[in-house]
C-alpha cells in the first residue's frame, strides 16, 4: 500500500505527460467603432471617389496558436454609407445601387483562413449585398495586439480587396460620350481596431 501511494504522483505526472496539449481556446473580439473605418473607392470617370460605412457589429473569433482556425462575423446597416454629398448618397440608397430600404443589411461571414505571409492572410467568406451572397477574398494583415491600458487587450488589423458590383446587382451606370461614369470594381480598405470580449 505504501509503494501504491509512493508511485501514485509518479503516475499521474506520466498520464500528464502523455496525454495531448490542451487545445487553446478562441478569443472573442468586438470592434471598436470609433476606431474602425469601413471606406471603398470607386473611379468616377478619371479619379476615384470614396466613401464609408458608419455603423457596423460583429466578432472576430481569433486562435492565435491556429490562425486557420480563426472567423469572422460582420453586420453593416447598408443605409449608413457615408460619401460625403448628401444627394449622391440618397441616390446610393435607392434601387439604383443599394436599395437600403428592402436590403437593409449587408454581411460577412468568413469560411476559410489561409496564411499568405508573415502576418499576412487570405480570408475567404460570404458577401452578401441586396440578397445577393458571393464569396470573396481579402488580405487580412495583423497588426498585433497591446493592453488598452485599463486590464483589456486590443487587437488590429488592416484589410483589403477588391469586388465587382455587378455581381450584387450593384449595377447602375451612365455612358458619356462613349465613356462609363462609373468602374464596376470597388477597392476596399478596412481598418479595424477590436477589443478582447470578457468571458
Amino acid at each position: 500500500m505504501i509503494r501504491l501511494r509512493r508511485l501514485a504522483p509518479l503516475v499521474a505526472l506520466t498520464v500528464l505527460a502523455l496525454a495531448p496539449a490542451a487545445r487553446a481556446e478562441k478569443e472573442t473580439f468586438t470592434f471598436d467603432k470609433p476606431h474602425t473605418a469601413f471606406e471603398f473607392k470607386v473611379r468616377h470617370f478619371v479619379s476615384k471617389v470614396g466613401g464609408r460605412f458608419t455603423k457596423f457589429d460583429g466578432t472576430i473569433e481569433i486562435d492565435r496558436a491556429n490562425p486557420a482556425a480563426s472567423a469572422v462575423h460582420l453586420t453593416i446597416d447598408a443605409a449608413s454609407l457615408d460619401t460625403g454629398n448628401p444627394t449622391r448618397d440618397k441616390h446610393l440608397n435607392s434601387p439604383d445601387f443599394f436599395d437600403t430600404a428592402k436590403f437593409p443589411q449587408i454581411t460577412f461571414t468568413s469560411t476559410k483562413v489561409a496564411t499568405k505571409g508573415k502576418d499576412v492572410y487570405d480570408v475567404t467568406g460570404d458577401l452578401t449585398i441586396r440578397g445577393v451572397t458571393k464569396p470573396v477574398v481579402l488580405t487580412v494583415s495583423a497588426n498585433g495586439f497591446a493592453s488598452d491600458g485599463h486590464g483589456g487587450q486590443k487587437a488590429g488589423f488592416d484589410v483589403t480587396g477588391k469586388l465587382n458590383r455587378k455581381d450584387f446587382g450593384v449595377s447602375w451606370n451612365s455612358i458619356v460620350d462613349g465613356n462609363a461614369m462609373l468602374s464596376d470594381d470597388v477597392d476596399l480598405a478596412i481598418t479595424v481596431e477590436a477589443n478582447k470580449k470578457n468571458p
